[in-house]
C-alpha cells in the first residue's frame, strides 16, 4: 500500500520559510579548532514505571550506569526517558534497601509494607495529587507528565547524579502529534554546578538547585499524549510560538492556550510546531530524534502512525540543530518480534500494513539498513541527519528484571550503545549541555552486542607535491585517535559528522581503524554462534569476532524543495517477501523521494585486506584512496560478525537480510484477525548445542551458558533460534558519514 503526504499550503510555507535556515546548522567544521574530547557511551531512550517500564528510576540508573560483575556494561551518560502523555505509579519510590538513599529511602505505608515503585501516585506515603484536568479515579488517578518530570522526577535524577557523581539528565519520549514517538528533551535549567557542590541531604527529601521547567512546558504543549487544558495548573502556560499563526489556527484552544491538533496532517503540523518552539527558545538545549520510526508503518493521514521521508525533512528544515536524526536501530531487541517491528502491525483503512520494510534488518530499521534508501536520500541532500541506536528497556518479558537472559529487552548499555564524542575541554564531569552538543555534531556510531568500542573514521585531503598524503601517514592518525578513544584534529582532515572541502580532481584517504575488544561480551551465552555454524564457523555468543567491515558511499546532489515531486513518499508496503527469504527487495518500487541510486557498497574490508595493529591484535586498521574526486559526496561505514551469504541472516553481498527467520511471533493476515502464520512457522535456523550450565526457572545473573537455553521455540522436536540469543547472534555497527564537498559542485549545505 502506498501513501503519500501532500503538504498544505500552511505545511508548505511554514515549512520553505524555516528552509532558510538549514545552512546554520552547525556540525563541528572539519579545520576549525577542536575543543579536547572523547567517545562516550549512552543512552537516551528507556522506561520505568513513571511510563510503562518495569522499574523504578533508582533501579534504573543503578542498572545502566554501574560497573560491577552484576552489570559490567555500565554507560558513561545515561538521559532518563519514558512516555510522555500520563502515569499512575510513583517511580521515584526505591524496590528495597539496596536502592535506599538518605533522601530517597524506602517508603512503608501505616501497615508496614513497602511502597515500591508500582504504588500509584495517590497511594503514596504521604499521597501525591495529580494536578490539571485529571483523568481516571482516585486511587488511581493518573499525574500528567509535565508535573512528574517538574516535582519529581527531575529532583530526583539530580539528586542521584550528585549523589552517584555521574552526567545524568532528564528527557522523554514523545508520543508524537500525527506520528508514534520521538526521543526528546530539553535540559535548559538542569544539572546546574551548583547540584554538585551543595551538600547532600541525610534525611528524607532533596529540594532541587535546577529544574526541567522547560521540558515539562514542552510536554504540556507538544505531546499527543497530553490532553490537559489546564495551561499546567498554576503555570499558567503560553504554548504561542512567536512568529507562527496560534490564535489564528482552527486548531488553536484559546483557553489551553496551545494547538488541539493531534492527528494525520494537523498532527504532523503540531509537531513542527513544537520543533519551531524548541528553536525558537532553546535551540542549543534540545533534541528531537524520531524514535524506532519504521515500527507503525507509513504515514496515516487520518490517524497516527509512522513517519514518511518528507515528515524528516520537515523537522529538519524547520529546526536543524533541534531535528538531526533518527533512532533506526530501535531497542527491544531480544522481542519475539526484534525491535517489535513485525508484519501487518496496523491497521490503516482496514488493511493491515507492515512496520515500514516489514522487519528489522540485522536489527536495523530498513530506512537505515537498505542501502540506498531513506536515510542515503537524506545524506545525499547533504543534510545533518544522524545515526542513533537506543534500549527502548522496559522489562525483559518473562524473566526477572534481574535475569541476564531475556525475551523482550536489553537494559541500556547492555547490548547497545551510541558512542558520541563529547569535547569536555578536560573536565572530568560531563554535563548534559556537553552530551546535546556531541550528538548533535553527528560525530557518533553505534554498535551492538560490543562488536567494537572504538571506531576512528578519517578522511584526508591529498594533492600532488607537499600536500600529498600517503595511506600510511593517515591510517596512523586513525589508530592514534582509536587508542585514545577520540577523534583527529588535522587541517585537511575531517571525521564523522564533518565535511571536509576540496579542489576538483584532488584526491581523498579514508582511514579507518577499530578496535575489536577481546574476551568476552556482555551475553550470557558462552556456545557457539547458531548462526555462523550454518557456515562451518565455530565462534561463542560472548565472543564475537568483527568479520568484515564495509565503506559505503553515495552523491549529494542538494537540499529538494518542498514543492518537488520528490520532497514526499512512502515506502512500499509488503516489502517482506516470504517466499524467497534469500532475496532482498530491488528499489524500483520505491519513491523517488525515499531513496539515493547513486548510493552502493564501495570498499569491504576484512582479514584478507586490514592490517592488525602492532603489539595491540584488538585494532584493525584498513584505508583506500578516492582519486579525482569532482562530485560532493559522503561515505559511511557499517560491519558485523556475519560473513556474506549467511543463511536468513545476510544475502551475497553482505547487506543483512530481513528478521522475519528469527522472529517467533504469529503474523496476522492482510485482512481481519485471521492468522496467516501461526508462532514460530518463519522460524529457519537451528539451535542444537547442549550443555551442562542450562539454568531453569531460577533468576540467573551469571555468564557462560554454554546450551541452547531453554526459553527457544520449539518446533518439529528441534530448538530454533529467537529472542535474545538471535540478537547476541547477529551483531552490527554503523558510523554517521564524512561529508566531501567539492569546490563547485554541490554544496553541502547542512553541515558547515
Amino acid at each position: 500500500m502506498s501513501q503519500t503526504f501532500r503538504p498544505t499550503p500552511l505545511a508548505l510555507a511554514a515549512v520553505a520559510a524555516a528552509s532558510t535556515l538549514v545552512l546554520m546548522s552547525t556540525p563541528q567544521t572539519a579545520d576549525a579548532a577542536k575543543t579536547a574530547g572523547r567517545y562516550v557511551a549512552g543512552d537516551f531512550h528507556n522506561h520505568s514505571t513513571c511510563s510503562d517500564g518495569a522499574v523504578s528510576m533508582q533501579k534504573k540508573v543503578k542498572k545502566s550506569m554501574d560497573r560491577t560483575s552484576e552489570t559490567p556494561w555500565g554507560l558513561d551518560w545515561f538521559v532518563q526517558a519514558g512516555h510522555g502523555g500520563n502515569g499512575n505509579r510513583n517511580c521515584t519510590l526505591p524496590e528495597d534497601e539496596s536502592l535506599a538513599t538518605p533522601a530517597y529511602p524506602v517508603v512503608r505505608n501505616s501497615a508496614g509494607t513497602v511502597q515500591g515503585p508500582t504504588t500509584t501516585w495517590q497511594n503514596s506515603t504521604p499521597a501525591v495529587n495529580p494536578k490539571g484536568s485529571v483523568s481516571g479515579s482516585s486511587p488511581s488517578q493518573a499525574m500528567w507528565r509535565w508535573q512528574a518530570v517538574k516535582e519529581y522526577q527531575y529532583p530526583l535524577m539530580e539528586y542521584l547524579a550528585a549523589y552517584r557523581n555521574e552526567p545524568l539528565f532528564i528527557g522523554t519520549e514523545s508520543v508524537v502529534a500525527g506520528h508514534e514517538h520521538s526521543s526528546m528533551t530539553v535540559i535548559t535549567g538542569q544539572m546546574p554546578a551548583a547540584a554538585f557542590t551543595s551538600p547532600l541531604p541525610t534525611t528524607r527529601g532533596y529540594t532541587a538547585k535546577g529544574n526541567a521547567d522547560a521540558l515539562a512546558m514542552w510536554q504540556y504543549c507538544f505531546d499527543r499524549g497530553n490532553s490537559d487544558v489546564s495551561r499546567g495548573a498554576e503555570n499558567l502556560w503560553n504554548c504561542a510560538v512567536p512568529g507562527s499563526q496560534n490564535e489564528g489556527n482552527a486548531d488553536w484552544n484559546a483557553s489551553a492556550a496551545k494547538l488541539n491538533g493531534a492527528n494525520g496532517n494537523n498532527g504532523h503540523l503540531k509537531t513542527v510546531e513544537g520543533l519551531k518552539w524548541m528553536k525558537q527558545f532553546h535551540p542549543d538545549a534540545s533534541y528531537y530524534v524520531p524514535a524506532h520510526l519504521e515500527r507503525a508503518g507509513p504515514f496515516n493521514a487520518s490517524g497516527n502512525n509512522g513517519f514518511n521521508v518528507e515528515h524528516l525533512r520537515n523537522f529538519n528544515n524547520a529546526a536543524p540543530r533541534v531535528a538531526f536524526g533518527f533512532e533506526s536501530q530501535p531497542g527491544h531487541g531480544a522481542a519475539d518480534q526484534r525491535g517489535e517491528y513485525t508484519l501487518r502491525r496496523n491497521t490503516i483503512s482496514g488493511t493491515n500494513v507492515d512496520s515500514v520494510g516489514g522487519v528489522t534488518y540485522g536489527g536495523t530499521g530498513v530506512y537505515a539498513a537498505q542501502v540506498g534508501g531513506v536515510w542515503d536520500a537524506l545524506l545525499g541532500e547533504g543534510r545533518n541527519w544522524w545515526f542513533f541506536a537506543s534500549s527502548d528497556w522496559h522489562s525483559r518479558g518473562s524473566f526477572s528484571v534481574d535475569d541476564r537472559r531475556s525475551d523482550q529487552d536489553f537494559w541500556p548499555g547492555e547490548y547497545q550503545r551510541t558512542y558520541a564524542m563529547v569535547r569536555n575541554g578536560g573536565q572530568q564531569r560531563l554535563s548534559p549541555q556537553m552530551i546535546v552538543d556531541g550528538l548533535r555534531t553527528g560525530n557518533a556510531f553505534a554498535a551492538s552486542g560490543q562488536l567494537i568500542d572504538r571506531l576512528a573514521f578519517v578522511a584526508c585531503a591529498s594533492y600532488p607535491g607537499v600536500a600529498a598524503r600517503s595511506n600510511a601517514s593517515v591510517e596512523a592518525l586513525a589508530l592514534q585517535a582509536a587508542r585514545n578513544g577520540t577523534d583527529t584534529d588535522v587541517t585537511g582532515c575531517a571525521t564523522m559528522g564533518e565535511k571536509l572541502t576540496l579542489r576538483p580532481g584532488a584526491e581523498v584517504v579514508v582511514a579507518i581503524a577499530v578496535r575489536d575488544p577481546s574476551g568476552i561480551n556482555h551475553s550470557p551465552y558462552a556456545f557457539p554462534n547458531p548462526s555462523l555454524k550454518q557456515v562451518g564457523i565455530t565462534q561463542p555468543l560472548d565472543r564475537p569476532v568483527l568479520d568484515h567491515v564495509d565503506v559505503i558511499r553515495g552523491m549529494v546532489t542538494g537540499f529538494r524543495a518542498p514543492t518537488a515531486a520528490d520532497y514526499a513518499g512512502a515506502w512500499p508496503d509488503s516489502w517482506v517477501d516470504l517466499a524467497n527469504p534469500q532475496q532482498l527487495r530491488a528499489l524500483d518500487s520505491v519513491p523517488a523521494a525515499a531513496k539515493n541510486t547513486s548510493a552502493a557498497l564501495l570498499r569491504t574490508f576484512n582479514s584478507g585486506n586490514w592490517t592488525v595493529a602492532a603489539a595491540d591484535s584488538e585494532y584493525k586498521v584498513m584505508s583506500l584512496r578516492v582519486t579525482n574526486v569532482r562530485n560532493s559526496q559522503y561515505l559511511r561505514l557499517r560491519g558485523s560478525n556475519l560473513p556474506a551469504a549467511v543463511p536468513y541472516e545476510t544475502d551475497a553481498a553482505g547487506n543483512p537480510l530481513p528478521d522475519v527467520w528469527t522472529n517467533s511471533a504469529a503474523i496476522r493476515a492482510k485482512t481481519g484477525s485471521t492468522v496467516e502464520y501461526a508462532a514460530n512457522a518463519m522460524l529457519r535456523i537451528p539451535c542444537t548445542t547442549v550443555g551442562s550450565n542450562l539454568p531453569g526457572s531460577e533468576v540467573f545473573n551469571g555468564t557462560g551458558i554454554n546450551g541452547c537455553p531453554s526459553h527457544m521455540p520449539v518446533v518439529n522436536g528441534q530448538k530454533m533460534v529467537a529472542y535474545d540469543v538471535a540478537a547476541w547472534a547477529d551483531l552490527w555497527f554503523y558510523s554517521n558519514p564524512v561529508f566531501i564537498e567539492v569546490s563547485g559542485s554541490t554544496a553541502v549545505a547542512g553541515v558547515r
